[in-house]
């Protein structure tokens, strides 16, 4: 859309810059200039310029320069037009539109607007009221606070097939008005209509202006579906809109990451434990319009999908979308929640630090999609390898930035180097192969972040593995390498761990009795301290003495997969710079016994086979 070059003029001419700016940032008077701390870069000193009379701003340390459109785009992430006009609106100034067509359409979408908004009154009236109070006590239930709850606006659909309808009705709004927006139904071939959403908690969906525009609906019971979305109108199209949008645009001023999580409770409870830059997609794969829509927010916005199997293929699927448009400077990262979980169980269980550990540890969609590709099935074949490699390099060329192509070709070519000199150093013996390619830089803040990662999974577990290893001692010939490496967070668990390693050193072939017989000369109780107590069994089935070889060897695997696996990665990749820093001995064999230990924690296969 097109403006008259004389209303952007008279919109400079009537709001100064420094008011615009002011309400985002701090500014402090200089004569005839305001200055600040940029919002566009990490600014320590303020190097931010502001000149009401030449209407602009310009940073001095990164270059950034506008004007207040420019500005208005910049940190609300809106369009053009849309910036002209919420700036026109604040002068007092009409917006004059291009045709009559176009004039009757703007007034029949705010028409449709009035309808939406009028509509989240009434649910938000009977969540608060005694038809609503199921709801209401579920979503206080699900450990939401009144205020979260009235900052999202979330209401209650009654059980009545047309309460929304009479209600409305009452207000002078035709059901015709209703069924565009999508808030009735209409079976075919029937005349009556009757509320989409009924016996649900509502989630007013927004767009970047905060305007309502759809509702998402959940079921309290075991009913289906569980989650329901307004259908696709004028107002709303479910791919390009993104739960949250309006209230992350504030955090992403402030220069914060955007968070992608699956679903509406995760946002909110994301912004309720202080990370109010969430987003979510509606109930479908993340599309190439709302990754534009993101990278409008943030250059490599953090996916944070749950950690089950469906949360993997949803985050596999946004990789398959933003590789074809992925150019300079904007990307994805990614985090690995523990098995099982999503934002609002971690959130629940270990709080906002926890959350905050885990989103320092992103890793690049590059190191993403390579262990995606890699878990796809083991490598023990020279045709898997063969068919792995090409699929790698099928996947680079559907970058279609020639610039971001090349840089992803030579990352993966070198890793595919390395992969093979790692199958030759072995005699050519492939094995196990697929703990041999993970070597990859250690992701952003990641020493400081994985460890406290580390104690995130939480005390109990680490405390279930060395319970697991001295009821079963025979395993440590399987994973005594990968117990070597690593590190716990609990010093007496680290300790236990150092005196159980040698233990069956100095005795190799000790059993569970001559296993515990040992640690007790060297200081510990019967149950070693209580870690064999039924309070630590009770919760690790496979750790009990009467579990079976097979159980102990799956449950130690899936520990040790949750909290070796990144302190492994790490301690190889600093390795690998070892040995190409240095090529000797001692730095070589270090390096072969870490991918040997990540092998048999990948694959689960013994060390020998891995070799």
């Amino acid at each position: 859309m097109s403006f008259p070059a004389e209303l952007l003029e008279e919109i400079r001419a009537r709001i100064p810059v420094s008011e615009v700016v002011g309400k985002r940032l701090k500014l402090v008077r200089r004569g005839r200039e305001f200055l600040g701390l940029c919002p566009f870069h990490s600014d320590t000193r303020p190097s931010f310029s502001v000149v009401d009379e030449k209407n602009f701003y310009h940073c001095f340390a990164c270059g950034a320069h506008g004007d207040i459109i420019t500005f208005t785009m910049e940190i609300e992430g809106l369009s053009f037009p849309e910036s002209v006009e919420k700036l026109a609106s604040m002068a007092g100034l009409e917006v004059p539109r291009q045709s009559p067509e176009a004039r009757e359409r703007e007034v029949a979408r705010k028409t449709l607007y009035d309808v939406m908004e009028a509509a989240s009154v009434f649910y938000e009236k009977t969540l608060w009221g005694v038809e609503g109070k199921a709801g209401l006590e579920y979503l206080l239930g699900r450990g939401l606070s009144e205020r979260t709850i009235r900052r999202f606006r979330l209401g209650f659909a009654p059980e009545n097939r047309i309460a929304l309808r009479q209600a409305m009705t009452i207000k002078g709004v035709a059901p015709e008005m209703l069924l565009e927006t999508g808030l009735l139904r209409k079976p075919e071939g029937r005349d009556e209509t009757f509320d989409y959403f009924r016996s649900r908690v509502l989630f007013p969906i927004t767009d970047r202006r905060g305007r309502v525009i759809a509702f998402g609906g959940r079921i309290m019971g075991d009913g289906q579906p569980k989650y329901l979305n307004s259908p696709d109108t004028a107002l709303f199209h479910k791919g390009r809109v993104l739960y949250g949008l309006a209230h992350a645009r504030e955090a992403m001023s402030k220069g914060d990451d955007v968070i992608v999580a699956e679903g509406y409770m995760d946002v909110i409870a994301l912004a309720q434990a202080g990370f109010p830059n969430a987003v979510a997609p509606l109930g479908t794969a993340l599309s190439e319009v709302q990754i534009a829509e993101l990278w409008r927010l943030s250059p490599e916005p953090i996916v944070c999908f749950d950690g089950d199997a469906a949360g993997q293929r949803a985050a596999a699927r946004a990789v398959s979308r933003a590789l074809p448009i992925l150019k300079p400077g904007n990307s994805l990262r990614f985090v690995y929640l523990p098995p099982g979980e999503d934002p609002e169980d971690l959130l629940k269980r270990s709080g906002s630090n926890a959350m905050r550990d885990i989103l320092a540890s992103a890793v690049g969609l590059a190191d993403f999609f390579w262990e995606t590709e890699l878990r796809a099935q083991q490598l023990d074949t020279p045709e898997r390898v063969a068919d792995f490699v090409h699929r790698m390099r099928v996947r680079v060329r559907e970058i279609a930035d020639k610039t971001v192509q090349e840089a992803y070709n030579d990352v993966i070519e070198r890793r595919i180097r390395l992969m093979r000199d790692a199958g030759r150093s072995r005699g050519g013996r492939s094995g196990k192969s697929r703990g041999l390619t993970l070597e990859r830089p250690a992701p952003r803040g990641s020493a400081t972040a994985r460890a406290r990662v580390m104690s995130v999974l939480g005390n109990r577990q680490q405390q279930s593995l060395m319970a697991a290893f001295i009821t079963h001692p025979a395993l440590l010939e399987e994973f005594g390498e990968a117990l070597g490496y690593l590190r716990l967070d609990d010093p007496f668990l680290d300790n236990l761990r150092q005196h159980i390693l040698e233990s069956t050193l100095s005795e190799p072939g000790l059993g569970p009795v001559g296993l515990r017989h040992h640690l007790k000369g060297l200081g510990y109780s019967d149950d070693c301290d209580g870690l064999l107590s039924s309070a630590t069994l009770g919760h690790a089935a496979f750790a009990r003495p009467q579990a079976s070889v097979e159980e102990a060897r799956e449950g130690i695997l899936e520990l040790l997969a949750r909290m070796g696996k990144h302190q492994l990665e790490e301690q190889l990749a600093e390795a690998q710079q070892a040995v190409e820093e240095e090529f000797n001995e001692t730095n070589w064999n270090r390096l072969e016994s870490l991918r040997a230990a990540l092998a048999a924690v990948n694959s689960g296969s013994p060390l020998e086979e891995a070799l």
